[in-house]
């Protein structure tokens, strides 16, 4: 067997792969195993408007620093094929019967050589810079589909012109972990690339990691007679149950419909009309003492460099677009719902599955003359943490979840079918969609419309401190020191990261170019960063 390496330019390498320490070892069924599920409406609405063009599709990108014999092909191929053994996801794929009935389905490996040709069709190794790889993977054709639900890249960088590596000396490298967001959110991609570089750079020779993919593989697939769970239950599935009443039911719809007239938006970015969707992701980093100071500046104020975020993009629009003052600035993030799941004691216990919900954060326009902005500042910095910590500890927040779910799935539903309608695709067979709590009407004198703007300015995803989930210590021959994220945008797309990783606080504006009036985004990011020294 040969391990098949395709470049960017098309040109393909071979080498051997490790075969002395991976026994073929026939499942007991003598053929694969068929697993499959249906996606839940959480999958369901980032799986309908990735179709096209991978809208939503994920990408970690991390740099680092290690000896070339520390990732030899054999070695990275390895440890691909171990996690992907371990997160069954990561190797399956979709298939549509329907807009309510789009599943998961997943062939268990027959021997534990599967899973390394199956991993071998999701791995390739190039020479590309971080830049030249993210910006491929935003704005070049996509990388996955249906077939191909992740992916993952190493680039050496540029090879000295003479062809010599020195092994001994130590070479920057760049990972790109790739995978569809309705496979999983940002919780598994950090986690899992924890693992990944555990293995990649902890002491198993490849030889043991070759007995250990066969240890995974018998504990997994051999002699195991209850597949069923094999793959991960979609997060709805994985809840608290909620009470079966009628009136539980209404309850809980003129809640969510209540807590959806909250939210009262009425600034965004001037958007322009262009056809060709091209994503940037400025990025800026503070070094690790003023980076401290920042953070301890935070604490004092009673706040996280999340919530103050939030304060800091309403202090940078305000003086970015000092118009329409009277209306309020909203902005959106994720909520990560993984606190909230019931304990699973399945067999294949994986975390790669998408736990999210959202909140919004709602804050006013006007900003007060210079020398009142910084007690402002801090007063909405405290606001946004409420408004945070109250979406998080609300007591119907699971019933929430479930509505805005399925509120989003049956909107990605009705658009996929326009949109294949629209492109003369013949629609899949309509199918019965489960029972839910959104099928339970609510009366319009209980919850009436509302005609105030719910524009939102943008969204925030803050991943808080890195450095609690990298244990940089278990793989110590590798050390870290780039970390970028995002995903394919739809085109007008905008969402800003901030996170801290290595001792250093990151802030990144991913958006579609084409899409803005460039000149109103570069002074929103210029004032970004000046409120960041000013206030910060």
């Amino acid at each position: 067997m040969t391990i098949q390496m395709v470049a960017q330019d098309a040109v393909v390498e071979t080498e051997p792969v490790v075969k002395a320490q991976v026994q073929v070892k026939e499942h007991p069924a003598g053929n694969p195993t068929r697993c499959e599920r249906r996606l839940g409406d959480t999958e369901a609405s980032y799986y309908l408007p990735s179709r096209e063009s991978g809208v939503n599709d994920m990408y970690l990108h991390l740099g680092f620093n290690a000896l070339p014999r520390q990732l030899c092909r054999d070695r990275v191929h390895l440890v691909w094929a171990i996690l992907r053994a371990r997160h069954p996801l990561l190797g399956a794929r979709i298939e549509m019967h329907g807009y309510d009935d789009i599943r998961f389905v997943y062939d268990c490996p027959k021997r534990a050589e599967d899973i390394l040709q199956s991993a071998l069709g999701g791995l390739e190794f190039r020479s590309q810079t971080k830049n030249e790889l993210i910006d491929s993977y935003l704005n070049g054709d996509r990388t996955l589909s249906n077939d191909r639900l992740s992916y993952l890249i190493l680039s050496s960088g540029s090879a000295p012109q003479d062809g010599t590596v020195d092994e001994n000396a130590e070479q920057t490298f760049d990972l790109l972990i790739c995978a569809t967001h309705y496979l999983g959110d940002g919780m598994a991609l950090h986690t899992f690339a924890n693992h990944f570089f555990g293995l990649l750079g902890g002491s198993l020779s490849e030889n043991e990691l070759g007995e250990l993919l066969e240890h995974e593989f018998n504990r997994l697939y051999v002699g195991n007679d209850n597949l069923d769970h094999t793959l991960p239950r979609h997060v709805e599935d994985r809840l608290p149950p909620l009470p079966e009443s009628k009136f539980f039911k209404a309850v809980s719809k003129v809640d969510f419909k209540l807590n959806q007239r909250k939210l009262l938006g009425g600034h965004g970015f001037p958007r322009r009309h262009n056809q060709f969707r091209h994503t940037i992701v400025p990025t800026f980093s503070f070094d690790p003492s003023r980076t401290k100071a920042i953070l301890q500046n935070c604490k004092v104020n009673g706040v996280s460099i999340s919530s103050a975020l939030f304060a800091l993009c309403n202090v940078a629009w305000a003086r970015t677009h000092n118009q329409n003052w009277e209306q309020p600035i909203m902005m959106y993030s994720a909520l990560n719902l993984r606190p909230f799941l019931k304990a699973e004691k399945a067999l294949i216990d994986s975390y790669w599955f998408i736990a999210i919900g959202y909140f919004n954060v709602v804050l006013p326009a006007f900003t007060p003359q210079s020398s009142d902005i910084k007690s402002t500042f801090w007063y909405r910095a405290r606001s946004a943490k409420k408004q945070s910590m109250d979406a998080a500890k609300h007591p119907l927040i699971v019933s929430r979840s479930i509505e805005m779910a399925q509120e989003r799935a049956s909107r990605a539903r009705v658009w996929a079918r326009q949109d294949d309608e629209a492109a003369g695709v013949v629609s899949p067979t309509p199918t019965t969609p489960p029972a839910s709590i959104g099928n339970t009407p609510v009366p319009e004198c209980l919850v009436p419309a509302s005609k105030a703007p719910s524009t939102a300015l943008l969204g925030l995803s803050l991943l808080g401190n890195l450095d609690g989930m990298y244990k940089h210590a278990d793989f110590p021959r590798i050390k870290l020191h780039t970390l970028t994220t995002g995903s394919r945008q739809r085109s007008g797309g905008m969402l800003m990261f901030g996170y801290t990783f290595v001792r250093k606080l990151w802030i990144s504006l991913g958006y579609d170019e084409n899409g803005f009036e460039k000149e109103v985004v570069d002074k929103f990011w210029s004032n970004m960063l000046t409120a960041v020294d000013e206030l910060l």
